[in-house]
């Protein structure tokens, strides 16, 4: 109960002992009107049994006034309750999420590559939507069920022992049932989240996969792994329902065999003159009430212990470890690679590599598809950490840079870009947020963008359509290159920048490119090569390892894989030429 406790509330059960603390106040006062009702029901009684001979007015009005103070006072802790446990479990629901994406930013891309978009997206809404489900029903009542049971059970003992225990024979039978199923449970709720994940996983992969199942005529029915995993979802529904359901109603019958049984204690010990009527009464009020806030922590169990699987999972992400480093980066921006190997689940994508990146310089590297190129760049962002050898980033290992501060010093330009669904002027700020409109327009000037975004309906208002699908590809470059000019870091990692745009927009790009690379240390990757015939060094990878590098005569000379490539994209573009009508 105590780490499924932890688990809902993300390691912070403090957060919820306001909202337990109102609501178990609420129902303690709740019970408080049948001490009312007792000295009412003592007063009649003791009237027409003729222990009083006349009827105690005085008594029946304290027991009245009583009893509308009670409600009053119910009432106002009811609110405080209500108002502590929905305003708690939303806000710490928000944070949560909020601190959750802050954390997911720090994270490896390593390791967020290894999770599939739609189990993290399943956490950081569904499962944060589950907690909040916990936190505003499941735990207030469990405690307070549970806590009401105790509290009346010591009070009941100083009245009669034995007719307490009577009431209460049925708990431990109880509770040997619900330990009994833990594991169970535990077992049936990890596979019908994980039902859950996989059907979320396919649905999205479907959707995003429409256009190709159109194209080859595919429908629903169809695709298969759809549906397996629309069915697999089912059957884990049917099985947590109906495998687990009926251990509680038996818990919960179990329980409930303490008032019958209270009852014919009762009665024998009326007949044997040890217990009072008003007594025996008082204990079948309490008694018809004590059972319904337990009934319904037992019913909320199953939820409650569901719902901390969601919470397990998002603490388990939450203590995944960040990427370390402290160091400031140096003002040197030469890079460097001693003997780094890197690999893809095991498999060896870079192998033993060791080059420099002069600072100011343009280096390109090239090689078949493959071959290691865009790690090269992704290792030097420091999205990854080499399982071997280092890369230094000014001569400083860049494993104890501060990477937030690290990549303040580069920006990339990715070969597919990413716009955020905002306005094309806020996609531009993403560089630097607190850019004016003035400098917006300047770097989109630069970046040969300023033009297409004026004949836009609203400018650089316009809103861009998630991942940027109401523009062209050339379109997105040239804002993701604004959006590096807008940076101005000094250091520009090119990923392909040019390789799917269409001749016209290469054009566009490339006049960019050039305007954001100069002054500042460049690498890029290029399987045009004309395009880096200029490179102050031309690193040539083959199979994850450097087989050349030099200028572009340099390697032409050497008649090795670089002049081979080159030969074969002279040859093919001599080959469209020639057969142009």
């Amino acid at each position: 109960m105590i780490k499924q406790m932890y688990y809902i509330t993300t390691g912070n059960p403090q957060k919820m002992l306001k909202s337990i603390l109102w609501t178990l106040s609420a129902n303690v006062i709740n019970m408080l009107p049948f001490g009312s009702l007792l000295l009412v029901v003592s007063t009649i009684y003791a009237y027409y049994s003729g222990e009083q001979e006349s009827l105690n007015i005085q008594y029946l009005w304290y027991a009245w006034g009583s009893m509308v103070f009670f409600l009053a006072l119910v009432f106002v802790c009811e609110l405080m309750a209500y108002r502590s446990v929905y305003r708690g479990a939303y806000e710490s629901s928000a944070e949560g999420r909020i601190e959750l994406a802050e954390h997911i930013r720090k994270l490896p891309l390593g390791f967020i590559m290894s999770k599939s978009s739609g189990e993290l997206g399943h956490t950081m809404m569904n499962d944060f939507t589950q907690l909040e489900n916990a936190m505003t029903k499941n735990i207030t009542q469990i405690i307070s069920g549970i806590m009401i049971s105790i509290l009346t059970f010591i009070g009941l003992i100083f009245l009669d022992w034995r007719m307490a225990v009577a009431m209460f024979a049925g708990f431990p039978v109880t509770v040997l049932i619900l330990w009994g199923i833990s594991s169970l449970e535990r077992k049936i709720g990890i596979s019908h989240a994980r039902a859950k994940i996989i059907q979320s996983n396919a649905l999205q992969e479907y959707l995003y996969g429409l256009k190709v199942i159109k194209a080859h005529s595919l429908s629903g029915e169809n695709f298969k792994s759809l549906k397996r995993a629309f069915y697999r979802y089912m059957k884990e529904s049917i099985k947590l329902e109906g495998v687990l359901g009926p251990f509680f109603l038996v818990a919960i019958a179990f329980m409930k065999m303490g008032l019958p049984l209270m009852t014919i204690v009762g009665v024998y010990f009326i007949l044997g003159g040890e217990i009072t009527v008003p007594l025996f009464m008082m204990f079948l009020l309490i008694g018809a009430r004590v059972f319904d806030p337990l009934s319904a922590a037992i019913i909320s169990l199953p939820t409650f212990k569901y719902d901390a699987l969601a919470g397990e999972r998002i603490v388990n992400l939450l203590e995944q470890p960040v990427m370390k480093g402290d160091k400031e980066p140096p003002k040197n921006h030469d890079i460097r690679f001693e003997n780094v190997t890197f690999a893809y689940n095991k498999n060896i994508v870079l192998n033993n590599v060791s080059v420099r990146m002069n600072e100011g310089e343009l280096t390109a590297v090239v090689g078949p598809s493959g071959s290691g190129k865009s790690t090269l760049l992704r290792l030097i962002a420091r999205f990854y950490d080499p399982q071997k050898g280092q890369v230094l980033f000014g001569g400083v290992d860049e494993r104890g840079l501060n990477p937030e501060k690290l990549m303040k010093k580069i920006s990339v330009v990715f070969q597919d870009v990413y716009l955020f669904q905002d306005t094309i002027g806020n996609n531009i700020r993403y560089g630097r947020e607190e850019a004016t409109q003035v400098e917006v327009e300047a770097v989109a000037k630069e970046a040969c963008c300023h033009d297409f975004i004026m004949k836009l309906p609203k400018g650089y208002d316009t809103l861009v359509g998630e991942g940027g699908s109401t523009l062209s590809g050339g379109e997105r470059q040239r804002i993701s290159i604004a959006r590096a000019m807008l940076k101005n870091a000094p250091v520009v990692l090119l990923d392909e920048a040019t390789s799917s745009l269409d001749p016209e927009n290469e054009v566009e790009v490339q006049k960019a490119i050039n305007r954001l690379i100069k002054g500042r240390t460049v690498i890029m990757i290029a399987h045009r090569l004309k395009t880096v015939v200029n490179a102050n060094n031309i690193i040539v990878l083959d199979k994850g390892k450097v087989v050349e590098q030099g200028k572009h005569e340099e390697l032409i000379a050497m008649g090795g894989l670089y002049n081979k490539l080159w030969d074969l994209q002279s040859r093919t573009i001599g080959w469209k030429i020639a057969t142009k009508p």
